[in-house]
Order: C-alpha cells, then sequence, then structure tokens
C-alpha cells in the first residue's frame, strides 16, 4: 500500500486559527489589550518557539495580573481545544484510504498536546497511525522520524509522499530522503533554493488529491 505522511499543524488543522482564538479569549478573560494579540502570535511564532519560551514571555509580561496556571493552560490546551478539522480534508483522507493509500501523521510537538489534536479532531479514526517527536526522540526534518512513522503503520517508506507547510520540516525532510512531496503554500511563495517540493498545493486537500491522482 502507498504511504501518506502527513504533517499535523497547520496542514492537517489550522493550528495557528485555533491558536489566536485561545488567545483572544485569553486576553479578553483577563482584561489585558486586545493589541496584544500580535506580540503573542509573534512570540509564539507558529509554534516553532519552545513551549518554556513563551511561558517565560507570557509570565514576564502579565506575571502580576494572570496567574501562572491560565498561562500554562493557554500553553497546553488553547489550541487542541479549539482546533477543527475542514470538511474538504476529511474527504480527501477518506478518499485516500478508499483507493488503498495509509496515512499516517508525521509530527513534532508534545505527545499529550499533539494527541489530543488528532482525536478532538476525530484524525484517529481516519488515519492509520502517527508519531510525535517528543515520543520518538527525533524532530522532523531527521529521517528517523519518517522511518518510525513508516514503522507504525508496517508499511515500506520508498515511493511515499510527505505532505506538510513547513519548508524546512516537511519538504527538506523529504527531500533528504529521496521522497515525493507536497508542499502546502497558505497563500505563500516558495523561497528556499537548495530544494523544492514535488508539488506545490494551496491547502491539504488539494495536496492529498494530487499524490493520490499521481502514480509511479
Amino acid at each position: 500500500m502507498p504511504l501518506l505522511l502527513l504533517d499535523l499543524d497547520n496542514t492537517l488543522v489550522d493550528r495557528d486559527a485555533a491558536f489566536r482564538a485561545a488567545v483572544t479569549d485569553f486576553l479578553a478573560e483577563h482584561d489585558l489589550p486586545t493589541s496584544d494579540l500580535t506580540w503573542v502570535m509573534a512570540i509564539d511564532a507558529g509554534g516553532y518557539t519552545a513551549r518554556d519560551e513563551v511561558a517565560a514571555a507570557l509570565t514576564d509580561r502579565y506575571g502580576d495580573v494572570v496567574p501562572t496556571t491560565a498561562i500554562r493552560a493557554l500553553l497546553d490546551s488553547g489550541a487542541a481545544d479549539r482546533v477543527v478539522l475542514a470538511d474538504s480534508a476529511r474527504e480527501a483522507l477518506g478518499q485516500a484510504a478508499a483507493d488503498g493509500w495509509t496515512c499516517a501523521i508525521v509530527s513534532n510537538g508534545r505527545t499529550t498536546q499533539q494527541e489530543a489534536k488528532i482525536r478532538k479532531t476525530g484524525l484517529d479514526r481516519l488515519v492509520h497511525g502517527w508519531v510525535v517527536s517528543e515520543a520518538v526522540g527525533h524532530k522532523k526534518p531527521a529521517p528517523e522520524i519518517f522511518r518510525a512513522a513508516a514503522d507504525a503503520v508496517g508499511v515500506p517508506l520508498p515511493g511515499s509522499w510527505v505532505i506538510g507547510d513547513s519548508p524546512h520540516a516537511d519538504i527538506a525532510g523529504a527531500h533528504a530522503l529521496g521522497l515525493r512531496s507536497v508542499w502546502v503554500t497558505d497563500g505563500r511563495a516558495w523561497t528556499q533554493d537548495p530544494y523544492r517540493p514535488t508539488h506545490i498545493a494551496e491547502d491539504v486537500a488539494s495536496a492529498i488529491n494530487h499524490a493520490i491522482r499521481t502514480s509511479g
């Protein structure tokens, strides 16, 4: 069975939109300036800033008026509680499975948080398995995490497609392993010179549909 290796945050689910909604609620609940939304999102950097660094920045800014437990809750479950799976992505995953593809999620992050997103959105019932960097001890673009995903679903890695939004974590990881890839742009332009994705798509549903239509 051919294998699709899919990124989670900002690929299968719009993690940034979910976190933005959580921050908006956090600021309102604690009577903080709504203009701080831009600052918090910049500090977070799409989830790539280490959780401890974000927590330290928020504590330094709001520690006198916001309980530490509230800051922890925002970072631990704010996005996870609000993520949704678009109908188009759900349908594309269903079509991939119907066409005989094995689908596995490959995600950087903390296991508890990422698995909460997978289960809340119902992805656990749509994919055949997943790996999270904290659990396997390797982060994308390291080849080990992609190999761990293939092992988790019992499908050989050669011939797989990698789908993700990160040029560095997803597309460079695929390139290093000689795998085909689809970059999910969300309106961005490709700026990397040493490597390129096999295909570029505006959203994950289009990316999945391209991969399952492409043979050879």
